[in-house]
């Protein structure tokens, strides 16, 4: 018996398994399948909203996160939002002085290669301190960080005017692309402290980048790669 792949789709995990084990009858497998189908519109319909998404962003006049006072630092709260089986942090090396990120900036600046720790240790230090909101209605925490800004690292390297976007590829393999127009304001910073203690592995050593007024999943945790490119460069490939 063969069914299609949009059949497959429409048909759940257990389902899927009782069907290799012989549990479940074929005949049962189409009707579930058609199922899944037919309860699809065929038209536009109204829908309900997600309660309280997106949750409002705090932001000053300008479109900047408002500064809060040391005092004010504390934890991240959970749930941690990590794109692996069960949300686990994905094993790296998490000691910020052995970080090793590839940086291909694809002929437009004037340096490329694997990022570490002392190339950033020649860059003027920042500390600030922001609410990080998560686009549920759940505040993750207010977050001292510690790092460079955006913009002085990417003075650093050297890149030309035509430079639009960076993309950043976490060490789950989610990413985010940014216009270096928002990451070149200067609350942007690449972080590898929280709270003046080393960033942890959970919350995205051995280096992070901060938008703080971004919701919280566009502060890319432990970054592995930085792409600039022009225009937007291609997704990364799929983990093994």
């Amino acid at each position: 018996m063969t069914i299609s792949r949009r059949q497959v789709i429409a048909l759940s995990g257990s389902t899927l398994a009782g069907l290799s084990l012989g549990v479940v009858r074929p005949e049962s497998l189409h009707a579930a399948a058609a199922q899944g189908q037919d309860d699809w519109p065929d038209r536009l319909v109204e829908r309900p909203l997600r309660d309280g998404f997106p949750a409002p962003l705090p932001l000053n006049a300008d479109g900047s996160a408002p500064e809060h006072p040391e005092s004010a630092a504390g934890p991240i709260s959970d749930p941690l939002m990590w794109r692996t089986q069960g949300r686990q942090t994905p094993e790296i090396e998490f000691d910020y002085r052995q970080m090793q990120i590839k940086v291909d900036t694809r002929g437009l600046a004037r340096l490329a290669g694997t990022l570490r720790f002392s190339d950033l240790e020649q860059l003027p230090r920042v500390s600030h301190t922001f609410l990080l909101q998560c686009g549920a209605p759940n505040p993750r925490g207010i977050v001292k960080w510690t790092g460079v800004r955006f913009s002085d690292f990417a003075d650093m390297l050297g890149l030309v005017q035509g430079v639009h976007y960076c993309r950043f590829v976490a060490s789950d393999r989610f990413y985010a692309d940014e216009p270096l127009t928002t990451l070149r304001h200067p609350q942007v910073m690449l972080a590898w402290m929280m709270n003046d203690e080393p960033i942890p592995g959970r919350h995205g050593a051995p280096l992070r980048l901060i938008i703080p007024f971004r919701y919280g999943n566009r502060s890319v945790k432990a970054i592995t790669e930085m792409t600039f490119s022009t225009p937007g460069p291609r997704m990364p490939p799929l983990p093994a």
